[in-house]
């Protein structure tokens, strides 16, 4: 089966060539390592018969069964025992890998003993080992910070409602008309602080969250035109400070069942994000468009805005933590991560689309309640 140069290469590489005979027999062709004669008594030469596992090497007893089933199979690659340990004569340890292969419809069991590559290997899986425990470790310490920075925020968000209370008594006092006017801007940037704060709390409550539970039933499911409305009564007189107009689409049968997987509050609180995302970044006298789609599974919002659209080199990282466009507006670039996190873990798909007519459109599908 093997010419010279294939048995002096095998004999070489410590590796011990065995043919099959029938199950649990087998022949030794070409040259036998040296380390064979450590093994086995009398000595083995090549052409012999030798049952396995009754002569040597019991480890092989259970892996010959798997590769019965791959010789029958007639499969072209190989398959391989993993390392075992046996002993020589002497008592002293030794390391081997088996291989059983098929060649011109023989078929074949490769015994080779490692002795480097058998360190090197395990070396190898010791510092793979050594890596996952330090990457859970890092894993542990990320969420420590993170629940430590969720404490921090929780507790700036105490003392800006004391501020705020302040704020607004200051109102009942007698200012001058630049008292006013600095009473004014002061608490503008309190909202705004205030709205960055429930970005941050919104993004990481959702991930420390990831569990919740979430209802997949027709009877508690949330329907979200009923969602789409409340948001849009909410956000009307925000629209109307900013000479802007928010309106649900006119196509939408009201009387259709408009259920779908998901929890009320946080449904709620995604679609707050999408249709105040549009609102920052359209113009004055435009209009944001909210529309409602549904099939047999599923149901795709879509928030349409006319504004100057998503740059290209940014429409990739919208959905990723503190992702933000050019105009940050002094936000955390939490709102769009908290909306991917969210339909995703209900199984949903969210995503951006340039509109052909100028302005975005951002888009999340949920599926129907079983």
């Amino acid at each position: 089966m093997t010419d010279s140069i294939t048995d002096d290469l095998f004999a070489a590489l410590n590796i011990l060539v065995l043919e099959r005979l029938n199950p649990g027999s087998f022949k030794v062709t070409g040259k036998v390592p040296n380390w064979l004669r450590r093994f086995c008594h009398p000595r083995v030469t090549s052409g012999v018969k030798v049952l396995i596992p009754e002569e040597q090497f019991p480890f092989l007893e259970n892996f010959l069964v798997d590769a019965e089933e791959f010789w029958q199979n007639n499969n072209s690659t190989k398959l391989s025992s993993g390392f075992w340990t046996d002993r020589d004569l002497a008592g002293q340890e030794y390391h081997f890998e088996a291989s059983a292969i098929s060649l011109n419809n023989r078929k074949c069991l490769l015994v080779e003993l490692l002795e480097d590559s058998y360190k090197e290997k395990q070396y190898v899986i010791q510092k793979a080992r050594e890596n996952q425990l330090n990457y859970q470790q890092l894993l542990k310490d990320k969420q420590k910070k993170e629940v430590l920075i969720h404490c921090i925020i929780h507790d700036i968000a105490g003392q800006l409602s004391s501020i705020n209370c302040c704020l607004a008594l200051l109102e009942f006092e007698n200012l001058t008309p630049k008292g006013e006017e600095w009473l004014e801007i002061g608490r503008e940037q309190t909202i705004k602080q205030e709205m960055l704060i429930r970005e941050i709390l919104n993004a990481f409550s959702a991930e420390m969250r990831s569990l919740e539970a979430f209802t997949l039933a027709s009877e508690q499911a949330p329907n979200i035109l009923t969602a789409v409305q409340e948001v849009i009564k909410l956000l009307t007189p925000t629209f109307a400070l900013n000479n802007m107009q928010l309106q649900l689409a006119n196509n939408i049968d009201l009387t259709a069942n408009w259920k779908v997987v998901g929890d009320r509050s946080r449904l709620d609180r995604v679609i707050s994000n999408l249709v105040e995302n549009a609102m920052r970044h359209s113009p004055p006298d435009s209009t944001v468009e909210i529309d409602l789609q549904q099939d047999e599974t599923s149901v795709l919002v879509t928030v349409d805005d006319r504004g100057a659209g998503v740059a290209p080199e940014i429409a990739e990282t919208l959905f990723q933590k503190f992702a933000q466009g050019k105009n940050k507006s002094g936000r955390a670039g939490l709102g769009l991560y908290f909306c991917r996190i969210t339909v995703e873990r209900w199984g949903g798909k969210i995503g951006y689309l340039p509109r052909a007519e100028g302005g975005s459109r951002f888009w999340f599908r949920l599926l129907r309640p079983e």
